[in-house]
């Protein structure tokens, strides 16, 4: 009985396995038979040809057009001060005062001694025509024998000593003017004034200070126009000599001519074009590069010394370039790549030589031609061979 009962569970469970099988493979069929999914999309640009123009950018400085060092040109006691620190001045502005008393005193002084010079000319001219009605009136009577020819010549030198002396008083009230002068300059000079138009800067002295003429006691630069100052490498600046107005000239200056653009240290662009003043004389051995100096006008002084921003010029016309946008090109190991998708959707991984920079874009020297779709979002689905949904990319306007 018992060992029946055995017999038929072992029979149950031969027989019922089969049908749990097929029941389970029946399940799998069912959970992975999914519907084909669609390919997935991607964004693409069209590979453009149009006219570019290709700039170049160099690090710049800013400085004053003139920088004035203010010194004065006599020693003394500041004892004020009249301009505010910071501020625009004219030419010949009053900036420093220097005590003028102990000058004024010397003015006085000179000007006594030239008065004095003065009354001597007038007494040796006196005595000088003294001299000369003797000779008048003696010279008759010697010819004629009634005086001793001793007393004409005594006569005359006394005349001619009187002549020196007029002309001796006469140069002593030459130098005593030019001592007055120099005194009247000097005391003029106690008022330091500024010697261009400009910016003036931080007083470097305090009221009450004893100031020597080697003493800088501020400076004024001239900002409008500005000077902009950039190294350009050994290679742009001969490439540089074939552009500009005087292109044909050796001697001419690079890049004489061409608009520059002023790129500010916030990213913003400055409002106004500058042009290329001269070149130094000889390139920096230790850098490879020689100084360029620019002007930029400046109204309202906006721009100031010291600052730093970025020159920008346009060094190069290309015409019907490949222009495809930065987005599209990716780099392995030094070599560019582009995804490609082409009529039939289908991408394609195409090896690209890169060019120069304009703008947002690339220019292409091989590897793609004009109308061709280039994946520029989307790039985890461009694959080789991979089917995709291209669709074209927004350009913003003023972008590329």
């Amino acid at each position: 009985m018992l060992r029946s009962h055995r017999l038929r569970s072992g029979l149950f469970l031969l027989t019922g396995a089969p049908l749990l099988a097929m029941s389970g493979c029946g399940g799998n069929s069912q959970v992975n038979a999914q519907p084909n999914a669609p390919p997935p999309t991607v964004q693409v640009a069209v590979v453009e040809r149009r006219d570019v123009s290709l700039t170049s950018e160099w690090i710049a400085t800013m400085d004053g057009y003139i920088n004035a060092e203010i010194q004065p040109h006599v020693s003394g006691y500041l004892i004020r001060q009249n301009y505010r620190e910071g501020s625009f001045v004219r030419k010949g502005d009053v900036l420093f005062e220097i005590d003028p008393r102990p000058f004024q005193a010397i003015l006085d002084q000179i000007q006594g001694q030239l008065a004095q010079a003065q009354a001597q000319v007038m007494q040796a001219q006196a005595q000088l025509a003294k001299t000369a009605q003797d000779v008048a009136r003696d010279t008759p009577l010697a010819e004629a024998k009634a005086i001793a020819q001793s007393q004409l010549d005594n006569d005359l030198q006394a005349k001619a000593g009187a002549g020196a002396a007029v002309a001796a008083a006469r140069a002593a009230v030459t130098a005593t003017q030019a001592s007055v002068e120099q005194a009247q300059l000097n005391l003029s000079f106690t008022k330091i004034v500024s010697l261009v138009d400009g910016i003036a800067g931080i007083a470097k002295a305090q009221i009450g200070d004893l100031v020597a003429t080697s003493s800088v006691l501020t400076s004024v630069s001239q900002v409008d126009p500005i000077k902009v100052y950039f190294p350009m490498s050994e290679q742009d600046y001969l490439h540089a000599q074939k552009i500009g107005t005087n292109a044909a000239s050796i001697q001419s200056t690079p890049l004489k001519g061409v608009p520059l653009t002023l790129a500010l240290a916030n990213g913003a662009i400055y409002p106004h074009t500058g042009e290329v003043l001269w070149t130094d004389r000889q390139v920096d051995p230790s850098t490879g590069t020689i100084r360029v100096a620019a002007a930029f006008p400046n109204p309202g002084n906006i721009l100031r010394p010291g600052e730093y921003g970025r020159v920008r010029a346009v060094t190069e016309e290309r015409h019907d370039a490949l222009l495809v946008p930065q987005t599209a090109v990716t780099e392995l190991q030094g070599v560019f790549q582009v995804a490609v998708v082409g009529g039939d959707n289908k991408v394609k991984i195409q090896n690209v030589q890169i060019g120069a920079q304009s703008g947002a874009d690339w220019i292409v020297n091989q590897g793609l031609e004009a109308g061709d779709r280039v994946v520029v979002g989307g790039m985890q689905y461009a694959r080789q061979d991979a089917i995709v949904n291209p669709m074209l990319a927004s350009v913003t306007k003023g972008t590329r």
